[in-house]
């Protein structure tokens, strides 16, 4: 999807999903920002959401297939 970022993340048990989504966004904009110098003209690169789920029992290879068939949808 063109106005969507799919990230898989294995990340510790103890961090919050909101602080790890937060820090993202954040260090994405600073590297854009440092790149597009004419993105420093926006107030914000991100909305405010996320969406996080728990793959469970599903495998690793299952979830790249499905972020993979998101490219051009």
């Amino acid at each position: 999807m063109p106005d969507h970022v799919h990230l898989f993340l294995n990340t510790p048990t103890d961090e919050a999903p909101s602080q790890i989504a937060k820090w993202v966004k954040g260090r994405a904009s600073h590297h854009l920002r440092k790149e597009f110098p004419e993105l420093k003209k926006l107030p914000s690169l991100w909305t405010p959401t996320y969406f996080v789920a728990s793959t469970g029992q599903v495998s690793t290879e299952v979830v790249k297939k499905y972020i993979e068939n998101q490219r051009g949808k």
